[in-house]
């Protein structure tokens, strides 16, 4: 069973909702923000997705959940289970390993490009990926890259954009998921003008999808793999 942990209602799983649906694996989405409670136990669960939120890791006080957040990801790092963040959920992750969060320099609103690093060559997850990805970015925080991590990719505005820690927990600044549909509703949501956003999605959909869609293949690669072990 794959968990995927929601943060609020507007930033769900997108094209990572659509990939799983047509795949044999079960899903069940814990949706924090509705008062949902993660599992007390890691019994079951083959992978994690965490998804991205307006909240800040250390805004424990005002989200009680992140607390709650910071005690399993720990488990699940420590049980070597597969695991994607997204956004906030990367830098959930990262903090869970041990590294700092704090205000980035710049926030990142709209396209940008992220390059892999060299030490991407040869991780499961970047298989078959160009050198330079063009993603989306939603965030005013950023993460140290946690001393049992490698770092994966980077951007000019954001050094940190990817980390990976042992063999198959994964963080991702940038998001991945989004739909024209997703960006709409982030911008009216936080008083963000998406015009010229959604125009840019549509230009490049087909590139974008399917960067994602090879993500997402080879992410269920590292769930097989965890899950033959």
């Amino acid at each position: 069973m794959i968990l995927i942990v929601k943060h609020i209602s507007i930033e769900g799983p997108g094209t990572i909702g659509e990939f799983l649906k047509n795949t044999d694996w079960e899903t069940k989405t814990v949706e924090l923000e509705k008062k949902d409670k993660l599992p007390e136990t890691l019994s079951g669960i083959d992978g994690i997705i965490v998804l991205g939120g307006p909240m800040n890791v250390y805004e424990e006080d005002r989200y009680p959940f992140l607390k709650d957040e910071d005690i399993f990801f720990k488990k699940a790092i420590n049980a070597e289970i597969p695991i994607l963040g997204i956004c906030l959920g990367a830098q959930l992750i990262a903090k869970a390993a041990g590294a700092k969060v704090s205000k980035a320099q710049q926030k990142e609103i709209g396209w940008y490009d992220v390059i892999l690093h060299e030490n991407s060559k040869k991780d499961p997850l970047l298989e078959d990926l160009d050198k330079e990805l063009k993603v989306f970015q939603w965030h005013e925080d950023t993460f140290e890259v946690p001393e049992s991590a490698i770092l994966l990719g980077t951007s000019k505005s954001c050094r940190n954009q990817m980390f990976r820690i042992g063999k198959n927990a994964y963080g991702l600044q940038f998001h991945i998921e989004v739909t024209a549909h997703m960006i709409k509703d982030w911008s009216k949501e936080y008083s963000v003008k998406g015009t010229q956003m959604v125009d840019e999605y549509y230009k490049i959909k087909d590139k974008f999808i399917g960067q994602a869609n090879k993500i997402y293949v080879n992410f269920e690669k590292v769930l097989m793999d965890n899950f033959k072990t």
